[in-house]
This record gives C-alpha cells, structure tokens and sequence, in this order.
C-alpha cells in the first residue's frame, strides 16, 4: 500500500517520542497472518455491541445511588448532560475509526495523529479504564446474583460475598463471570457477538419492562422538589470533593444545579462502551459503513433508554428512599410488587454479563495493538490458529480483572474509570483535527460535522465532567499515568517497531 501522500510531513515527526505511525502502515501490519484479525462482524453486531455494553450498570446499579445521593429527581438531566458528551465525542471516533479501521481504538488514532509518546499514554489508560470497568461491573452482576440467591433460600458465605459496607471479602461470582467470559472471547468473536445478541434481547425487554410497569406507579409527589436545595456534602472539602470545588472555591455540596454535574461526572460511567465498538473496527466486515453506524446508533438506543428509565424510578419511590444495590427491584419491592422485582434481578444479572465481556474485549484488543506495535511484549500480539483471536492477551488481562474485582468494591473503581475514559475523549477529540490537518488526503467515509467546532466542544465538556470528578481520583489517576511513562521510558520505546524502522530507515516509516 502506498503512502507517498504521508511521506513528507512523517518524515518531519518520525523521530523521537512524538514519531506518527501513518494510517496506511496500521492498516498493512492487520494483515501480517499471525497478528490479524478474523473479520466477521456486521453493523447489527456492532449496534448488538455497543447496546450491550451500555445499559448495564448505569440503569441496574448506579442510578439509584445517584438519585439519593447527588441529584434526586433530576438525575435525568444528568443523564442527557453525559449524553450529550458522549454524542460529541462519538461523531469524532465515528470519524477515525471509518478512517483508522484497526483494533486498539483511541490508541491507534492518537498513534496515526499525536505520536507515539501521547499514542502510549491513552493506551495505558485505556488498559487501566476497561480492566476497571469489567471489574466494576463484575462485582455489580454478583450483588444481583446473591440477590436473586437469597430469595431462593440459598446464601453464600460472607467471606465469598466481596467486599461491601464495611465488610473485606473475596467475590467468588464475580471472579468466576470473569473467568467464563473469558473463555467465550478466546474462541471467537462470532461466538461472542451470538451471546451478546442474545443477553441483550433479554436486557432490553427487561428495561423496557420497567419503563411500562413503572409508568403505571409513579407518583406526581416524588417528583418534588425536582432539583433538591443544594446542601453540604458530608464529606465536606480535601481530596473527596470535586476538583472544580477547589479550583475555583465553590462550597462542597451535593443536589442543586452543581449536583446535577457531579451526577452527571458519575453517571457518566453508564454510558462507556460505545467506543469499545472501535476497538472491533478491525474485525468487521465493512468498517468504514458500519462502525460509525454501530457507534451513533447505540448511543442513541441508550440514552432514550437511560432517561425514561430515570424518569420513572424516581417517580415510583422518593429518591431519599432508594436502594443503592438495586434500586429498579428494590422499588417494585417497596410497592408491593415482588415479581417484577424478581423479573428485575433476573435481567440485571444477565443483562451485566454483556457489559462484562465487551469492556474485557475491548481491553484486549487494546493491549493485542499495543503488543502488535512493540510497545508491549510482543508475544502478547500473536492470534490464535484456529479462532482468529487475540487469545493470549484475552488470557492474561481475564485472569488480573478476575482478581481485581474478587477483591475490590464499585466505589472504589468508578469514578476512576470515568476519569481515564474522558482523557480518551480529549486526545481522540483534538486528533481529529490534527489529522484533518496533517492528513486530509486520507479517504473518509464519515466525517465529524463542523471541525473543529464540534471536537472542541467534546474537549470542553469532557474537561468539565473530569472537573467535577473528587480531587482523589485525579490523584490515583496521575499515579497510573506516572507509572506508565515509566513503562514506556524503560521497555515500549526501545522495543517500538516502528523506531525500529526508523532506525533501519533512516528515519521513514
């Protein structure tokens, strides 16, 4: 494939830590037969994907929290606020990833546009944002399990139960989903995405399910007030309030019109996955058509989803009432109706598995184009003989997740996890523009509309939600970053391939 037209301004940045890989070069290493990829999937896959991915958490185990804590009633427009800025920053990965379509999603991009060094900084937090987020949502499927188990009369040991409430233990459900979501993966994507369609059908009617059922239970009072007076948060100043509180020497406080962002920072964590539909781009059949479709279709599936079912559990039970572990069952429960509880549960815990096993595949991939590039060992980048998979990758990432959420609790992850998935959104954002610039050459079957406009409005809005995230997740944030310039300095760098070109090159990619 030729790349005469990425010659000349390569040539001027294919040296150092900012050296740009060209698209042609990351679309001519998929074809190297034993780091390729089988393609296999479809627009409908896709849209399957990102559907399956995104209701999970945010409906089954956040909202309530969010309600009774942040925002009450208005939790809603904290959802259409994280929508909002989920909408900017797909139609700029829309853009890439019909013009980059190769596994690793913003990683790769920020490689054919921002350079290595920034390439390797949203890969190792991509890494740290799927693992977590598998996690998370692990440890959220085992609450509703040994819900569902209690009712039945069965109960686990407390020391099998995780860690919750003041109470250390280890997560044997959530450990063992991840184990046997695991082994799905490594034999086959098509396997995957026939799972996947499958919980979703059942996720979905569940959800619509509580949209209906719910609509016949809300009470006009539980609405008010909508917008709670603001009130001081219990957690007071330091490390657990909100950056922008600091920085800018607002009171701590919780409701009122800064709760609504501060929910929306957190709720915010609903909506990721729709960019894992990326990180498969090199996988489908068709990637120039069909991710941009996969991406902007289930993100609009999702947020209608997200604020009817919003709207109506706060509606049903006071937001001051609502449970934190499962607040849709919880709320039949309270209302005197115990089968559309159970019905609840029963959704909730299949419906989490999707979103377990795409953020674990969307990790993978991650890590197989980081391996594939040299950045990362190597070995890690070979695909399987036999089911076109990343296996070893998928083997190694599966077995750290299945620890971290045997031992870890949903508090302590998601908020992390949103931090790292909205840097994403900057880098992607300002790449866009980047590439538009250094590369309008390159063919474009979807082109983000209004550049840069909308791309520095997707930068904003992110760097305001990251604002509002506790000054403590930008500290373990900046750890993991720490940590991994140390990584790259001491391996990735020297083990790049494509410094190695340069060097045999003299300096052309």
């Amino acid at each position: 494939m030729s790349t005469q037209h990425g010659t000349p301004h390569d040539a001027r940045r294919s040296r150092g830590m900012f050296r740009t890989k060209t698209v042609e070069q990351s679309i001519l290493d998929t074809e190297e037969p034993e780091h390729s990829l089988k393609k296999s999937l479809s627009a409908l896959d896709l849209t399957v994907f990102g559907v399956g991915v995104v209701i999970g958490t945010g409906i089954f185990v956040l909202t309530g929290k969010i309600a009774k804590e942040q925002a009450g009633p208005a939790v809603a427009l904290s959802f259409v606020v994280a929508g909002v800025v989920c909408a900017l920053a797909a139609l700029c990965y829309a853009e890439f990833a019909s013009t980059v379509p190769v596994a690793g999603s913003a990683y790769t991009f920020s490689y054919a546009s921002l350079g290595e060094l920034p390439a390797w900084i949203i890969g190792w937090d991509l890494i740290l944002e799927l693992a977590l987020g598998c996690a998370v949502v692990a440890v959220g499927w085992s609450g509703y399990v040994r819900s569902l188990l209690d009712s039945a009369g069965l109960h686990l040991p407390a020391g099998l139960s995780g860690t919750h409430e003041g109470h250390f233990g280890f997560d044997l459900l959530a450990t063992l989903l991840v184990l046997a979501l695991t082994g799905i993966l490594v034999l086959g994507m098509k396997l995957s995405s026939r799972v996947t369609a499958l919980v979703v059908a059942v996720k979905v009617t569940v959800v619509l399910l509580v949209i209906v059922a719910g609509a016949f239970l809300i009470s006009g009072a539980n609405y008010t007030p909508f917008i709670p007076p603001s009130k001081s948060s219990e957690a007071g100043g330091g490390l657990a309030a909100p950056l922008s509180q600091l920085l800018f020497g607002f009171e701590p406080s919780n409701f009122g019109t800064m709760g609504i962002f501060a929910a929306a920072a957190v709720v915010f964590f609903a909506f990721i996955g729709f960019d894992i539909v990326a990180t498969a781009a090199e996988e489908t059949r068709n990637p120039q058509r069909d991710v941009p479709r996969g991406i902007l279709g289930s993100l609009a599936i999702c947020t209608v989803l997200y604020v009817a079912v919003s709207v109506v559990v706060t509606g049903m039970e006071k937001y001051s009432k609502l449970s934190t572990d499962a607040p849709l069952a919880d709320a039949f429960k309270d209302l005197g109706h115990p089968f559309f509880a159970g019905v609840i549960s029963f959704g909730a815990a299949v419906g989490l598995t999707s979103v377990s096993m795409i953020l674990l595949l969307g990790q993978s991939r991650v890590f197989f184009a980081m391996s594939r590039d040299g950045l990362l060992p190597r070995a890690f980048s070979r695909s399987h003989p036999r089911f076109g998979t990343p296996y070893r990758s998928t083997l190694a990432l599966g077995g750290v997740v299945a620890v971290v959420s045997g031992f870890t609790s949903i508090d302590e992850l998601a908020e992390l996890v949103n931090i790292g998935t909205l840097f994403a959104f900057v880098v992607v954002a300002i790449g866009v523009v980047l590439l538009r610039r250094s590369r309008p050459d390159l063919p474009r079957s979807f082109r983000t509309p209004w550049v840069p406009v909308v791309p520095m409005l997707s930068v904003i809005a992110s760097v305001w939600l990251m604002l509002n995230l506790p000054a403590e997740t930008w500290v373990r944030f900046a750890i993991w970053m720490v940590v991994g310039f140390g990584v790259y300095f001491l391996y990735g760098r020297s083990h790049s391939r494509l410094g190695l070109r340069n060097r045999q090159g003299g300096g052309k990619d």
